[in-house]
């Protein structure tokens, strides 16, 4: 029955990135309670959760990329000899079985995987164009977040903000006497998890001596500039590796 398995052999290449969408949180936003527009508790979580794709999933991609209910990983490498069932199905169930530990949550929580295929200098821009997402998201939910507290449902509030420019979004909170531009860089910028080696010295018992080494950690970046700025291209320089 081998033969009738659909996509088994079907494999690909590095680099590449697999983004993770979380399925219908806007659920479980109500259910555990989060705290709106942003809920600190959760990003820490899905920072938490990314951290462990790195270094516990058996996938060990380079860095992750997260902000709200989204995961992108990035890969120089793949495990499983790039076969895309697996690739698919391994990260997010890792991804919705970690979370739904992390948050402590008495119903399961599932997440979509997709690959998308880039080059290094792609992958630059691929992260620059999700930071611009995470950007339009943070606008967004700070605007909601506001129309609903003066009285209109979740549908409205919505239909309001459908086309809404950037600049009409900031000028919406700035009549409030909100800054947008002040709030934490989490939520305008999102969370990096990467990969970074440490220089380490031991003592080598073989010979008797002090030496030095190497050793993997894993660094979770709340604090990160505009990747599209020189200051975010520098730091995505480092942490994107060729195959």
């Amino acid at each position: 029955m081998k033969h009738r398995e659909l996509y088994s052999n079907l494999t690909t290449l590095p680099p590449l990135f697999i983004r993770l969408d979380g399925r219908t949180f806007h659920r479980f936003a109500e259910r555990w309670r989060l705290e709106s527009p942003f809920d600190e508790r959760f990003s820490e979580a899905m920072a938490a959760v990314s951290a462990g794709l790195i270094s516990d999933s058996g996938l060990s991609p380079d860095l992750a990329y997260t902000f709200s209910d989204e995961i992108s990983l990035y890969f120089s490498r793949l495990p499983f000899n790039g076969r895309v069932e697996k690739l698919d199905s391994v990260s997010a169930s890792f991804t919705a079985s970690a979370l739904t530990i992390g948050m402590k949550s008495e119903e399961p929580v599932s997440f979509d995987a997709r690959i998308v295929h880039v080059t290094p200098e792609l992958a630059v821009e691929y992260l620059v164009n999700r930071q611009g997402e995470a950007w339009r998201n943070h606008l967004n939910a700070y605007c909601q977040n506001s129309l609903m507290q003066e009285g209109m449902s979740r549908k409205e509030a919505a239909a309001r903000l459908k086309g809404l420019p950037s600049r009409e979004m900031h000028e919406l909170m700035f009549s409030r006497g909100f800054n947008l531009g002040g709030t934490p860089a989490w939520q305008r910028r999102g969370v990096l998890v990467y990969k970074r080696l440490y220089p380490v010295r031991g003592f080598n018992p073989k010979t008797g001596e002090m030496v030095e080494s190497s050793r993997h950690g894993v660094v979770v970046n709340r604090d990160l500039p505009v990747f599209a700025s020189p200051e975010g291209r520098a730091l995505l320089s480092t942490v994107i590796q060729s195959p």
